[in-house]
């Protein structure tokens, strides 16, 4: 397979060189859109599911509300002073009658509070950006990311959404506790149970997808080494399904520093056999030696790296390719770690031999998909066909699973180049493009096409379901 692999690279490079120069926006898209992608290893569930099919989840079964105006007692309302903060109804029947005011039956909205309500899930305007992003999107949708059957559910739709665009594996992040149906507060063990009897279902297996979980703990929590503690116990409990541990949560909050952990981290490697690590590293402003101390911890994987160039020592090491970066693109760019993308470290640590590989963070969040960070990646460093490869046979090399099923992920990839450079290296590439039923995302329509581009439907859609 390795060589049928060289003579693709060999014979298909020329070709996609000049598919990348000639293509319109619109043609490369769905070029990319069909390219096999690969693995997703940096996804967090909360943060993945597009508001359009939030709405479907969070209005087909339990009831929410969500505040749609502020009365004179909303200074006293025992919730965050937020527009569309959003909570099960029997959050809502423990209110004040003058709180309750505020609020209104999510199901119940008309079209343009609906939209607006979708609107403000997303980081979709000017000026919205990484304190948006923390303070205020998440805390509006925490009652309903809770919801454990609506988080099974979101898993699998974007699972169907990942398998259309050619990703055949995703890890998805989130913590397994503390997790409710309805008003219920379940354990890890239930929630385990939901999940893995949800991906057993034939829709979940019909996507093609392998999905992996990892458990996440929040950084600067003050209890932050217990969750460490309990979240390693439970992914050795269920190595089936649960592959990794990792930090989340804002970096710039000193609290959550990665030395805090080092002896934490330690006592569990005395305690358990070894499981992979892919921890968030490096996403911050300032230079520091972060990166280098996430590895400490023991990460395999680094999540973001936006600052591994600002330490010389850290980067020399990461070019033994023993270590993997996961890039996102999109999110740096959003939150303001990489304003200006022409200037993202990506290429750098490409060409310098650190494995990376290209990942999506919270897509529902910025209204993208997977297609989108190679459409960036692709026409603003001008990647080569082999360099292409690299970065999709990097997110299976690195995923987090049994010899044997990454075996059979590579194997599958390598067949589905092959067949994807059959289709554009023979004939007229652009009649191949034009059949691809591509499907771009609001972020692409807002910052790829211009405006009014007939090649595509006037708003973004979702492929229907099998």
């Amino acid at each position: 397979m390795e060589a049928l692999l060289l003579g693709l690279l060999l014979s298909f490079s020329e070709r996609f060189d000049t598919i990348r120069r000639e293509a319109t926006p619109e043609e490369l898209y769905r070029v990319l859109y069909d390219l096999p992608k690969g693995g997703d290893l940096h996804d967090h569930l909360g943060g993945a599911v597009f508001p359009e099919l939030l709405w479907r989840l969070a209005t087909g079964g339990e009831r929410f509300y969500t505040r749609v105006r502020f009365g004179e007692c909303a200074a006293s309302c025992p919730s965050p002073l937020l527009e569309f903060h959003t909570v099960l109804e029997s959050t809502w029947n423990r209110l004040s009658p003058c709180c309750r005011a505020e609020y209104e039956r999510l199901d119940e909205l008309d079209e343009e509070r609906k939209t607006a309500w979708m609107s403000a899930m997303r980081i979709d305007a000017p000026g919205e950006g990484r304190d948006e992003f923390f303070e205020v999107v998440w805390p509006r949708l925490d009652e309903i990311i809770d919801q454990a059957p609506i988080l099974a559910d979101a898993a699998v739709l974007n699972l169907e959404l990942f398998g259309h665009e050619g990703v055949s594996y995703v890890e998805f992040q989130l913590s397994p506790f503390r997790r409710r149906i309805g008003g219920r507060v379940i354990d890890g063990e239930e929630f385990h149970g939901l999940l893995r009897d949800r991906f057993s279902q034939p829709d979940a297996k019909a996507t093609g997808v392998t999905v992996r979980l990892q458990a996440n703990v929040l950084r600067f929590h003050p209890d932050a080494e217990r969750m460490v503690e309990e979240s390693w116990a439970f992914v050795d409990r269920h190595r089936d399904l649960w592959v990794s541990v990792n930090l989340v949560g804002r970096e710039d909050n000193d609290k959550g520093y990665p030395l805090r952990f080092l002896e934490t981290f330690r006592e569990m490697r005395r305690r358990y056999p070894r499981i992979g690590l892919a921890i968030h590293g490096g996403e911050v402003d300032e230079p520091n030696h972060h990166v280098r101390d996430t590895l400490l911890l023991g990460a395999d994987r680094i999540g973001h790296g936006t600052n591994l160039v600002t330490d010389p020592e850290t980067l020399l090491l990461m070019r033994t390719g023993k270590f993997a970066v996961e890039v996102s693109l999109v999110s740096n760019r959003l939150l303001g770690y990489a304003e200006d993308l022409s200037r993202h470290p990506f290429p750098e640590l490409l060409r310098l031999g650190v494995p990376v590989c290209l990942s999506t963070d919270d897509r529902g969040m910025w209204d993208s998909n997977m297609t989108d960070e190679w459409f960036e990646a692709v026409t603003r460093f001008h990647l080569s066909w082999e360099e292409i490869i690299e970065l999709g046979r990097n997110s299976l090399e690195f995923a987090f699973v049994p010899a044997e099923v990454k075996a059979k992920l590579l194997d599958r990839y390598e067949r589905d180049i092959e067949a994807f450079a059959a289709r554009y290296g023979e004939g007229d590439w652009r009649q191949a493009a034009a059949k691809v039923d591509a499907h771009p995302s609001g972020y692409a329509r807002r910052h790829f096409f211009s405006r009014g581009s007939a090649s595509f439907v006037p708003e973004p859609t979702f492929p229907a379901r099998p």
